[in-house]
């Protein structure tokens, strides 16, 4: 069961279960769609994986399967990452 985690990774935008905007990654590494359309190039700055649209957990079954609360922010070095991508 995915954690869907509150908040993007880089800039800690709210991302709510709800959210129009998630996106993760394979591992559920979650970031905005701003962060990663604009400073991620749609890949991943843990795992170099790309990413797709975080699914919407219906709102009647948040009480019996929580969203998670943990709150990963870690800003991505983009100067690295762009270097990353650029030697594959």
């Amino acid at each position: 069961m995915l954690e869907i985690r509150p908040t993007c990774e880089h800039c800690n935008k709210k991302l709510p279960f709800d959210s129009q905007e998630a996106m993760i990654c394979t591992f559920e590494c979650t970031f905005c769609e701003n962060c990663v359309n604009a400073v991620l190039q749609h890949v991943c700055s843990n795992c170099g994986g790309g990413f797709e649209k975080r699914p919407i957990r219906p709102e009647q079954l948040l009480e019996k399967y929580p969203v998670s609360t943990k709150v990963v922010h870690k800003q991505v070095d983009i100067e690295k990452h762009i270097e990353r991508i650029n030697n594959k």
